[in-house]
């Protein structure tokens, strides 16, 4: 993968792309928080939601397209907690933040979280 610490410190890592990744190696399936991309090849977008709802994890999702059949059909089958249509900023301070699955319960930054914590939820 090449040098990924900076000269800020070990706390540091630069933006990686990572090819020929299948869906069997830890990097599919772990959350991580790092500017890492790991690239999955498919073949339809069945296979590609599919392969993406696999993961034990939920926080995020983001996908490209120009078909709005596509974006709304892809959106609805995507079991995260988030979701960025041609976008990679999800977030907004009046949308609550959150995940699915491993990734969270409830939701932050919103009306939501405050249920959460009244109804004794979290």
């Amino acid at each position: 993968m090449g040098e990924t610490v900076t000269s800020q410190g070990p706390n540091y890592y630069l933006p990686t792309v990572l090819t020929n990744v299948s869906n069997d190696m830890p990097i599919a399936s772990n959350e991580i928080f790092c500017p890492v991309s790991p690239i999955i090849q498919f073949e339809d977008e069945r296979q590609v939601i599919e392969l993406t709802n696999t993961t034990e994890y939920g926080l995020a999702a983001y996908f490209y397209s120009r078909d709005v059949g596509r974006i709304f059909r892809v959106a609805r089958a995507l079991e995260f907690g988030m979701v960025g249509i041609n976008e990679g900023a999800i977030s907004n301070a009046a949308a609550p933040f959150g995940g699915m699955k491993q990734s969270g319960n409830g939701r932050e930054s919103s009306r939501c979280e405050l249920d959460g914590y009244c109804s004794g939820r979290l």
